[in-house]
This record gives structure tokens, C-alpha cells and sequence, in this order.
């Protein structure tokens, strides 16, 4: 066997402290795990590790999301269809087992809100789990999270973008014009709600009454109203003057975090890139893009080590329980890419991101025709070639008084 590149080693070191850390923090919680004894454990030094990792939270957020992404995507996408050719992995994360085929495209919104809840429910830890197995390794999460000011924007704007993904679905599903999305905000906070009272409360709460409970909240009639109050008076678009190819490199290793499948970005559509306090403008070009138009929202963040992994893990825990309680059919027509390299934003024309960043171009024919940039840009391209061909309704200010 030859010797090892650079960078297999350091991919090697990094799997080694990644399982190194998920043995500590499972046996001593977040609070009480030390990177000396992580170091240890992984048979390493102390600098190997803070080179992988910049402290000890964004290892602990490395870890739950790098046992997220163990769930396997359902049978009937090409991505699982692909896993035939292997034998199967046995699921190490906490989210419950492998899904082994996707719900049949007949199943109700209402069914589809109770099977959600109950694939919620089956990966709480009980009374009776080992108190020091991956179950109960999320435990410090939220806690974590309350504790750190910083942590809470970017937090709020993933529940956010889920209940986004939660409400698109419930609405394909149940062929509606109503947007469903607070609905999905209810839903979720209601899992959340019992989440922290069987990590804080254990005995209190019997988590399977929420399935009861989620599945009667999709009678519940919460508009939410649309367009949102900015909208009739955001900037239009920009038309390119000298349209720009549209070539992210490395187009080959760019993932849909909702199905867990390559990307597609070679068709007609958006490309929001959004910084991580801006990830419900991605709402806007759903909603606004014609239809056929693909929406492929590239995440960004100005702390890839922390947030990066924060992201990751929020989209991936979702996506377990959707990939459980909808068909393949009713996932929403929208595409999330992580890009902690800002490659794909590069590509799109932004050199620099920050978390705040909400950039949006709108591609043809494989060229960028037009850009918007800040607040509204997600609306602004999607409705671009619309609002060229019709009155300029949205690009008119509003009267001075």
C-alpha cells in the first residue's frame, strides 16, 4: 500500500476525530467532554484535532450532523436506487432507522402530517435507552444554542427555511393554493415543544399523543397571507448587459440537501445565494418562478466551521421525517446546496459572502440574463422575464407623501 496524500491523511484524521468525539461527548455530554480526552481517544495529538476542528462546539455540531446524513434517502430516488448496487449501511445516527421506500403518492396531507410526527417521535431517546448512546446525543443542542446569542438568527432562519420545505409539501400534496407553510411553522413547533420536554421533562410528555396532535393540525386554516408586506415595492432585476456563463465548478461534487442527490444546474431557472440569515427569501423565488423553472438556493456563511455543520444538520433532520411521510412527487421544486467554499456563489458572480448575503441571478440557456442583489433579490429574478413581458407593476415605488 502506497503512502498516503496530504489530503487523504488529513481526511483520515478528521473521520478518526469525528468518531473519537462522538465516543466522548455520548459517554459526557457536550458540557463535560474534553478535546485531551477526544485527542486520546482518536490516537492523536491535541493540535491534530483543533486543526480539523476550531474548538469544541463546532466538533460537537460536525458530529450530530455527520450522523444525520447516515439516514439513507428512500428507495424510489436515484440516489437510494443507487445504494442497491452495495450493501446497505447500517444507520449509525440518531434520527431513527433507514428508510426503505417512500410513501405511495395517494397518502393525505393529514396522513402524510402523522407519519411526519411519528418518524419525529421514534428517534427521541426513551427512559430505557442506553444514557450514553447516540439517542441521546442531541441532548445538549438546544441548550447550546439558547446559550449563545450569536447562534439564534442563523437557528431561527433554519426552522424557517423548514417549515418552507414542510409547507411546500404539505401543499403539492394536498393539490391546494393555500399556503400551508404556518401550518408547517405549527407542526414544528410542536415537535420541538415535545423534543425538549422529553429531554428536559422525561416521564412528563407521551410523545406519540403529538402524532394525534399533527395530524388534526392539518385542518387548520393559517394562511399566513402572501406576498409578504416588502414585496410590491422591491427593485426589479437587472438585465445582464453581457450575459455571463453559468459554470460552477466543481459542478460534479454540488449535492441537493433535500433529496441527497447530485444537483442539477444545468437547466433553466434562480440561483439565490442566500447567507444564513436570509434563508426565507428562498420562499420568494418558489413561489414567484414560472413554471417548469427550477430554484436552487446556494447557502453560504461567513463561519463555515460552526454554522456550516448547524445548517447541515437542521436540513438533514427534516429531510429524514420528509423523506418517511411524503411521496418523492410532493417535495417541493427547490434545491439547497451547501457551499462552504463560496464556489458556487463565485460562480454566480459574488466574490464575497457574509451571512447577510441575498444575491439571485436568473439563468437561461445555460448564461446569466439578469441579477438583483439585497432584499427582494429572490423575487426579482424569479418574476424577471414575467415582468418584462407585463406591466411594471412590482418595479413602481410608492407615491411620495
Amino acid at each position: 500500500m502506497g503512502r498516503l496524500t496530504r489530503a487523504e491523511t488529513q481526511e483520515r484524521n478528521r473521520a478518526k476525530v469525528l468518531e473519537a468525539a462522538r465516543e466522548e461527548f455520548a459517554e459526557r455530554g457536550f458540557r463535560d467532554a474534553k478535546i485531551d480526552s477526544i485527542a486520546d481517544r482518536a490516537g492523536l495529538t491535541r493540535g491534530a484535532v483543533y486543526s480539523n476542528f476550531p474548538g469544541k462546539r463546532a466538533l460537537y455540531f460536525a458530529v450530530l450532523a455527520d450522523l444525520a446524513h447516515q439516514v439513507q434517502p428512500p428507495l424510489s430516488t436515484p440516489a437510494a436506487r443507487d445504494t442497491l448496487e452495495a450493501p446497505p449501511k447500517a444507520p449509525a445516527a440518531p434520527n431513527g432507522p433507514a428508510t426503505p421506500a417512500a410513501p405511495g403518492p395517494d397518502r393525505t396531507a393529514r396522513e402524510a402530517l402523522g407519519a411526519f410526527a411519528r418518524a419525529w417521535v421514534a428517534r427521541l431517546p426513551l427512559t430505557t435507552d442506553d444514557p450514553h448512546g447516540n439517542a441521546r446525543l442531541g441532548k445538549d443542542l438546544m441548550p447550546e444554542i439558547a446559550a449563545e446569542e450569536r447562534l439564534q438568527l442563523p437557528f431561527a432562519q433554519f426552522m424557517r427555511l423548514n417549515a418552507i420545505l414542510l409547507g411546500l409539501s404539505l401543499e403539492a400534496l394536498a393539490r391546494t393554493d393555500q399556503r400551508m407553510v404556518k401550518v408547517a411553522e405549527t407542526v414544528l413547533t410542536t415537535l420541538h415543544g415535545v423534543s425538549q420536554m422529553v429531554a428536559t421533562a422525561p416521564g412528563f410528555v407521551e410523545p406519540f399523543d403529538a402524532i394525534s396532535v399533527c395530524e388534526q393540525l392539518a385542518d387548520l386554516e393559517l394562511s399566513g397571507g402572501w406576498p409578504p408586506p416588502h414585496m410590491p415595492w422591491i427593485a426589479p432585476a437587472r438585465p445582464v448587459d453581457e450575459p455571463l456563463p453559468w459554470a460552477p465548478q466543481p459542478a460534479t461534487t454540488a449535492v441537493d440537501a433535500v433529496r441527497a442527490e447530485p444537483a442539477r444546474l444545468a437547466g433553466d431557472g434562480v440561483v439565490a445565494v442566500l447567507g444564513l440569515h436570509r434563508l426565507e427569501a428562498i420562499e420568494e423565488a418558489v413561489r414567484a418562478v414560472p413554471p417548469g423553472g427550477e430554484v436552487t438556493a446556494v447557502l453560504v456563511t461567513s463561519d463555515p466551521d460552526e454554522l456550516g455543520p448547524l445548517a447541515r444538520l437542521a436540513i438533514a433532520d427534516l429531510r429524514s421525517c420528509l423523506w418517511q411521510a411524503f411521496p418523492p412527487s410532493a417535495w417541493p421544486r427547490l434545491q439547497i446546496v451547501h457551499d462552504p467554499s463560496g464556489s458556487l456563489a463565485a460562480a454566480a458572480g459574488v466574490a464575497a459572502v457574509s451571512d447577510a448575503t441575498e444575491v439571485a441571478v436568473r439563468v437561461e440557456s445555460g448564461r446569466i440574463i439578469a441579477r438583483a442583489d439585497g432584499r427582494g433579490a429572490c423575487h426579482a429574478a424569479a418574476s424577471f422575464v414575467q415582468e418584462n413581458r407585463r406591466s411594471p407593476r412590482l418595479s413602481t415605488p410608492p407615491p411620495r407623501r
